[in-house]
């Protein structure tokens, strides 16, 4: 038989190229393939984020006008409130899955902002004199991730919460408790004052509730975190 031609021949282990390093002729062109994958998965995350709060805005106001019309043609009579406490409960877990779903998505799009910030450590690496103009950060930790993200240097206090958008649907979210809450008190015949009370307090037991699993989730997020790049002290030179 005749000989494989010699040029076709696989290269021995030990003459291969070697893998590249950072500062190889292919370096900054990986790294910034990379950068722009990681920015394509957060404006999907953007994009989920919009759209699963639109799908629970759109259902509540859908569920808003249904329970006007019923209302007028019933007389506000036990017809509404069947129709109210099978509707709004509906209405309040698909607010509950979207608080988690944006939490997910928010845990998502910190990873995604922590692998740039890597990334950006290495450009860095490749040529220290630009870091005058990088406004982002080039840690890893939770704090280099809010720097990124958020474009915060510390964390921000416990109102910030109620400004992101989990917060602003945890909030809505709890009225229809409340609402659903009172409703009942008021199919119930405990009158106005207690169907008051037992609204308010629907509305504060879920908010809290939010509140609790929220912190809790944060936690676990943050404890989850794997730092190759911490922020150094205030007082150390980054």
């Amino acid at each position: 038989m005749l000989e494989p031609d010699p040029t076709t021949r696989t290269a021995p282990a030990s003459t291969r190229a070697p893998e590249a390093e950072l500062g190889g002729p292919h370096t900054l062109q990986i790294l910034t393939t990379e950068h722009w994958s990681l920015l394509a998965a957060r404006s999907l995350v953007y994009t989920e984020s919009l759209s699963r709060t639109s799908i629970f805005v759109a259902a509540l106001t859908g569920s808003v006008v249904a329970l006007a019309l019923v209302a007028q043609a019933t007389d506000f009579g036990s017809g509404f409130a069947a129709f109210a406490l099978v509707l709004l409960p509906v209405v309040y877990f698909l607010g509950i899955v979207t608080i988690v779903r944006l939490a997910q998505v928010n845990w998502e799009d910190a990873r995604w902002v922590q692998g740039m910030n890597r990334i950006r450590n290495a450009y860095l690496q490749l040529a220290p004199e630009l870091e005058p103009y990088f406004v982002t950060s080039r840690f890893d930790d939770d704090l280099g991730i809010l720097q990124s993200s958020v474009a915060m240097r510390k964390w921000p206090g416990p109102s910030q919460a109620f400004v992101a958008v989990p917060g602003v649907v945890a909030v809505i979210n709890s009225v229809v408790a409340g609402a659903t809450a009172g409703i009942a008190a008021i199919e119930l015949g405990v009158g106005t004052g207690g169907a008051l009370a037992l609204g308010g307090a629907g509305f504060l037991l879920s908010l809290a509730g939010v509140v609790v699993w929220a912190n809790r989730t944060i936690d676990r997020f943050r404890s989850d975190i794997e730092v190759l790049f911490p922020t150094p002290p205030p007082d150390s030179s980054s």
